[in-house]
């Protein structure tokens, strides 16, 4: 898998509040960024899960934390297909 790095400057005062180093937020950030798009329906669970850096059903697992429903893309379409089916 091909990655690419991108720069986010935090400031210091952001870590100092939050208690941690930047590696740790650079985690978190990328955990709460595959979520986020997740829950939007920009990436699959899959995609989501790649980008948190963790296999599949660990970042279903993790989305509760998130509140965040796991299958909402897939309850979503069954929904979809429901209402065109009537």
């Amino acid at each position: 898998m091909t990655t690419r790095p991108i720069v986010i400057d935090v400031p210091e005062k952001i870590l100092l509040a939050e208690k941690t180093d930047e590696s740790t937020f650079a985690r978190e950030l990328r955990i709460l960024a595959a979520v986020k798009l997740y829950e939007l329906g920009r990436l699959s669970s899959g995609r989501a899960a790649e980008l948190a850096g963790m296999p599949r059903v660990e970042f279903l697992l993790t989305l509760g934390r998130y509140k965040v429903f796991p299958f909402e893309a897939e309850l979503h379409d069954l929904e979809a297909n429901r209402a065109h089916s009537n």
